[in-house]
């Protein structure tokens, strides 16, 4: 275990499975003191314990519902009274339906910009003066579909594109304010997440899971899908003295699916 970020306070939303599982194990292993919120309390306590029994530090966790300005709140209180400070915040909580555009009601719009957009929004408002104060950083993990939006995604489509937008434009008040704020634009990972949307695009499209899983391997045109370590370990780089002059990037780890310029 390296001690890169021994002594920092790094808060994951959505640390619970999939890719946040994946940054909180790599963060932990590089000595900081991780805090896991999500919804589930079983699966953040499975994480904690899976990172606790490595010999890292034990993380805190938080349940509480992203999506609402109650739960964004609760994560706040909680890393207040137990550290007084955040060093790194990584939103990465976020989940978004896909389905035939005509048959989606606005309630499924609105849940979808709830936890993934106003989620992010909400905890970097609540965290900024702390990650002023220690010279922190910020990664929010969006999506390919920022850039390539997907027709039969378009909630996620539209999201994802906002979530960049937010990105950037914090990023100017982290030049003057001393925060890097950068975002990971993962391709399609293999997590239970992705799992969902395959049988979600299936249903839209009346096709088998197996025919849009081949499918998306061809249009995207790479040799594997995605692991959560690879978008790990870029995370773990971007909260780096390494990555100190990095400021506003938008980096996809997608195995060169993202076939235009940006």
């Amino acid at each position: 275990m390296s001690n890169e970020l021994s002594g920092k306070v790094a808060v994951i939303s959505g640390g619970s499975r999939g890719i946040g599982r994946a940054i909180a194990l790599a963060f932990a292993a590089q000595g900081a003191q991780t805090v896991l919120a999500a919804k589930s309390q079983a699966n953040l306590e499975k994480t904690a314990a899976e990172i606790a029994a490595t010999g890292a530090p034990k993380p805190l966790i938080v349940a509480a519902d992203l999506g609402t300005t109650e739960g964004c709140q609760a994560v706040f209180d909680a890393v207040k009274k137990a550290y007084g400070r955040c060093d790194i915040l990584v939103n990465n909580a976020g989940a978004t339906k896909a389905g035939n555009f005509l048959e989606q009601p606005d309630a499924v719009w609105m849940e979808g910009f709830a936890l993934k957009f106003f989620g992010a929004v909400r905890l970097s408002r609540l965290f900024w003066p702390m990650l002023s104060a220690a010279q922190g950083k910020v990664v929010n993990i969006d999506g390919g579909m920022a850039r390539t939006p997907n027709p039969a995604n378009l909630i996620g489509s539209s999201v994802n594109a906002a979530m960049a937008s937010f990105s950037k434009g914090l990023s100017s008040h982290g030049i003057r304010d001393g925060v890097n704020v950068n975002t990971i634009h993962p391709g399609r990972t293999e997590t239970d997440r992705n799992a969902d949307l395959v049988k979600q695009q299936a249903a839209a499209e009346g096709k088998t899971v197996a025919q849009i899983a081949d499918e998306t391997a061809k249009k995207a045109g790479v040799r594997r899908l995605g692991q959560p370590e690879d978008v790990a370990a870029l995370a773990v780089f971007l909260v780096s003295p390494a990555a100190s002059h990095i400021q506003g990037a938008a980096i996809a780890v997608d195995g060169g699916g993202t076939k235009g310029l940006f």
